[in-house]
């Protein structure tokens, strides 16, 4: 059996491990534009604000682990053209320029995803900087020693974790986004309301509710940053507006999501024979509303690489889909949430039902005890599970995961607030802050 792999990040990586894994005596050929694979993305504001401890622990695997594992690497090789029909694919080395042309019976598509690169003027400037793959994070490390300041655009994860490590630093910074809230799409108001504060306590310019819409390059080295409502001027100014699935070469060709994500199924097929995808540049079965959706995560993309190779022969193991299940740390405050918010069910025209609760983790005759913040939503007509967030000074990034599990299993409000958790006053109540927030929704839901 010969199978092309073409992308390399992190679905391409776990697949190409996994075939050689179960299959050793098969030919595979990978194919990466660049000369690194398996770089963690979200590591790169940790390592431009200096808490990495090795920026090479970065990478979980390279070229010559894969090498050696029985794949033959192409790095440095753009796939230009692939022919369905007749099975091949035509790449180009980007090295020496020399194209050519080569068969399989399998192929699998994870060519991952680009930048959300926006018309607007000025946006292809210098002093205007990308943050998604290694080279992006050298760029921003190296600099992050000569600038004074820095704007950052776009205030998801990625752009608040970046806003928060240059704040650490002690840059002054400026978060802008479009939308009214910090990470509006990972949280709801009040969680975000509580970011924003540590933002603002923390001497950091918030430009939220404004649209970017030119950047200027100034004589002194410096680049503004105009908006729809205000200008702002900085050394460097970064956009992390997201992300777009990287299938332009071929989605045409498959059915995919109005972004050009490819549609696959519960085992990784798309919608041509002998063709499968993962990772950024497909599509995810979105457990809290039962359809395909893009949610472009690491966890995401690892899992549907796994899943490819344990198919890629014949049909054995199902795909579970995912609750997008995210955590952040920002100004030492932990975020950590699975499922919808309400925000995200308004906007899908999904109706559900919602409780917040505040409880301390542990005992108050604890010398001390820290308060957590937690949301849960809910169907109001079958009372399942469909989301939760929490936010604290205490670690409280595995309680998504216990959320994650119960939106997974189908678990009632009342199922979760019944689990058998622990107790001991070093680690949590009687009840459990997550069994108090689960009795808080059954009681609003029976009242």
């Amino acid at each position: 059996m010969k199978v092309s792999i073409i992308g390399c990040t992190h679905a391409g990586t776990f697949t190409a491990m996994n075939i050689l894994k179960e299959h050793p005596d098969w030919e595979v050929d990978v194919f990466e534009r660049n000369d690194n694979l398996s770089f963690l993305l979200c590591g790169i504001a940790l390592w431009v604000s200096d808490r990495v401890s090795d920026s090479n622990k970065m990478f979980y695997a390279s070229p010559d682990d894969l090498a050696k594992s029985g794949a033959t690497m192409y790095m440095r090789h753009d796939v230009t053209d692939i022919d369905f029909d007749k099975k091949q694919v035509k790449a180009k080395n980007l090295e020496t320029g020399e194209s050519f042309s080569q068969s399989y019976d399998k192929l699998v598509l994870t060519t991952g995803s680009s930048p959300i690169v926006p018309n607007i003027p000025g946006i292809h400037s210098d002093r205007v900087h990308l943050c998604k793959n290694w080279n992006n994070a050298n760029e921003l490390r190296q600099n992050s020693g000569n600038i004074k300041s820095a704007i950052v655009i776009g205030a998801g994860y990625i752009g608040a974790e970046l806003a928060e490590g240059y704040a650490h630093l002690g840059k002054e910074t400026t978060l802008i986004d479009a939308l009214p809230d910090v990470l509006s799409k990972n949280l709801d108001v009040n969680m975000s309301k509580v970011a924003e504060k540590d933002y603002l306590d923390n001497g950091v310019t918030l430009g939220l509710n404004e649209k970017v819409v030119s950047f200027e390059d100034n004589d002194d080295g410096t680049v503004t940053v105009n908006t729809d409502k205000n200008s702002y001027t900085a050394d460097i100014a970064v956009a992390c507006i997201g992300f777009r699935p990287n299938t332009d070469l071929y989605k045409d060709k498959f059915e995919t999501l109005p972004n050009g994500a490819l549609i696959v199924d519960d085992y990784m097929h798309t919608s041509m024979p002998d063709v499968f995808s993962a990772g950024d540049a497909a599509s995810v079965h979105y457990n809290p509303t039962g359809d395909n959706q893009y949610i472009p995560l690491a966890t995401n993309a690892v899992r549907q690489g796994i899943l490819v190779a344990k198919n890629i022969e014949k049909d054995i193991m199902k795909y579970m889909g995912t609750q997008s299940s995210s955590a952040v740390e920002l100004f030492g405050r932990s975020y950590a949430a699975s499922g919808l918010t309400v925000g995200h069910a308004k906007a899908l025209g999904k109706k559900v039902e919602s409780v917040t609760l505040e409880d301390n983790y542990r005992p108050e005759f604890m010398l001390s005890t820290t308060p957590v913040l937690m949301n849960l939503v809910w169907d109001p007509e079958s009372r399942v599970v469909l989301g939760g967030a929490f936010t604290s000074m205490y670690d409280i990034a595995q309680s998504a995961n216990l959320i994650s599990v119960a939106i997974q299993k189908k678990m009632t409000i009342d199922e979760l607030a019944m689990v058998d958790f622990l107790f001991q006053p070093n680690f949590d109540k009687p009840i459990n802050y997550v069994s108090a927030l689960a009795g808080a929704a059954v009681e609003k839901a029976d009242a």
